[in-house]
């Protein structure tokens, strides 16, 4: 029989069947789809980068065993991670890791049917090729599926406005900051690949800063500073992202500082991310944060309830989905850490839904939450909460309850319903059950309206962090 794709990968199934049990088999091993074998290397495809990360975390050890025991003590596995499914007009586009089961995903390539592209050297010797070299970036960070909202709009405005001519605007170097999760790696991806598509003899490379600091020391123990500094020299588009990182690292800020220089006085492009702006970061050269501060600075917020909407709308559409309105409103108002967990919450949602054909509902949402999220919440009464505000407010608490539209208490009663979708796993509905009977269409109302007061109402805004305070602690105890 011949020795392809297909046929070596049925029989790693049947060893692969032998050590995991029914559940598990059809759920991460019959989804995957054999497409070749070359010599000892045999890559296969997967659905989404969720279920790449899955079998990566958990069934690296049986993967190896079936295809050294089949194809050989050499045998390295490479993945075809599907990141857009594509449509009539346009074909799947998939991310490849190659090396084999248990590769760092900081050496992957990509590949959009353009041929091969060039491997990533910090030592190389030879003049890039734009259209060969390897920028790093995610091709579905976009800026059309970047959300935009009152928390970002300055740094997107930013982004569209340097991708359009980079090097050659005064937001040069344009420094993003902020929070986890917030959407920075996504908008400087977005400009890398911006870029790329309407500039395509720029030369556009991102890289982290762990990334950066492993390649400069290997630099430096194999005495190839020289080599590692010209590779930077030749990009038009430099992203860096988690400089806060290079705090402390004196030698790395040294090199970083003088590419930094020879970039920006050569008209290149220098794109950053932080957690902090730059007038906050410790453990800097001071010459190094008065360059970050030539350009322009943006912070990227964490979205409120209507933005978190749209994303999640945007993010299921995008996959052919439909959510129900009681679904995304339930995730806007649940998952309040950060998007990288929104993100993970709607991958295993889709996960749900296609693998395993499940109708996505409320309570399959809410199956989903309790496995991912660990929520702050379950120890903090409706009772209690009513009993904290209504004290704090000087009001009582059956007034909460009650069909009275004075604003002082309507206020306090808002904000106690904000605290218990905060602080408890109550529903909307029942939410406003425990508020007089009110319909979970009054509840929304009152979130809406306490996050636009925190907005406009410096006082208002420090009597809610207050109240939080004393709802921690109740919680910690």
């Amino acid at each position: 029989m011949e020795v392809n794709a297909t046929n070596a990968w049925k029989d790693c199934l049947q060893i692969i069947g032998q050590s995991v049990d029914e559940q598990n088999y059809n759920t991460w091993f019959k989804p995957i789809v054999p497409l070749r074998l070359e010599g000892d290397v045999l890559t296969i495809q997967v659905p989404s980068q969720f279920f790449y990360e899955w079998l990566e975390e958990h069934y690296v050890p049986v993967l190896k065993q079936a295809i050294h025991a089949i194809i050989g003590e050499n045998a390295r596995l490479e993945y075809s991670v599907v990141v857009d499914s594509g449509n009539q007009r346009n074909p799947p586009l998939v991310v490849n890791y190659p090396n084999g089961a248990g590769i760092k995903r900081s050496n992957a390539q990509t590949q959009n049917g353009n041929g091969n592209i060039e491997e990533y050297s910090p030592f190389s010797f030879k003049a890039l090729n734009p259209q060969t070299v390897n920028s790093r970036l995610n091709p579905h960070y976009t800026f059309e599926n970047f959300v935009e909202g009152d928390c970002n709009r300055l740094a997107r405005s930013a982004g569209i406005a340097v991708s359009k001519k980079p090097g050659t605007t005064s937001f040069n170097p344009l420094m993003l900051y902020g929070g986890v999760g917030v959407g920075k790696t996504h908008l400087v991806q977005a400009i890398g690949n911006e870029i790329k598509k309407n500039l395509p003899s720029k030369i556009v490379l991102y890289v982290d800063q762990n990334d950066f600091t492993t390649q400069f020391l290997n630099a430096l123990q194999n005495h190839k500073m020289q080599e590692f500094q010209n590779f930077y020299l030749q990009v038009d588009l430099l992203i860096l992202d988690d400089v806060q990182f290079l705090a402390g690292r004196e030698k790395t800020q040294e090199i970083f500082f003088h590419i930094f220089n020879q970039l920006h006085q050569s008209g290149k492009q220098v794109i950053m991310t932080s957690d902090c702006p730059p007038r906050d970061l410790k453990g800097f050269q001071e010459r190094l944060l008065s360059r970050f501060k030539w350009g322009l600075t943006a912070d990227l917020q964490e979205p409120d309830f209507e933005t978190k909407l749209a994303i999640i709308h945007n993010k299921m559409e995008s996959d052919g989905i439909e959510i129900p309105s009681e679904v995304a409103e339930y995730l806007a108002y649940s998952v309040d850490t950060n998007l990288r967990d929104m993100e993970g919450v709607l991958n295993s949602l889709i996960f749900h839904a296609t693998l395993l054909k499940k109708r996505i509902d409320l309570d399959l949402a809410k199956e989903v939450l309790r496995n991912i999220v660990k929520e702050i919440q379950a120890d903090v009464s409706v009772d209690f909460i009513q009993k904290m505000v209504a004290e704090y407010f000087k009001v009582d608490i059956e007034s909460l309850k009650a069909k009275v539209k004075k604003r002082e208490i309507v206020i306090p009663r808002q904000l106690a319903m904000y605290f218990c979708k905060r602080y408890t796993q109550l529903t909307l509905a029942l939410i406003g059950q425990n508020f007089g009977g009110r319909d979970h269409s009054t509840v929304i109302h009152a979130l809406e309206s306490v996050e636009d007061m925190m907005k406009t109402d410096a006082n208002f805004k420090n009597s809610v962090d207050e109240l939080s305070k004393k709802l921690k602690l109740r919680v910690a105890s």
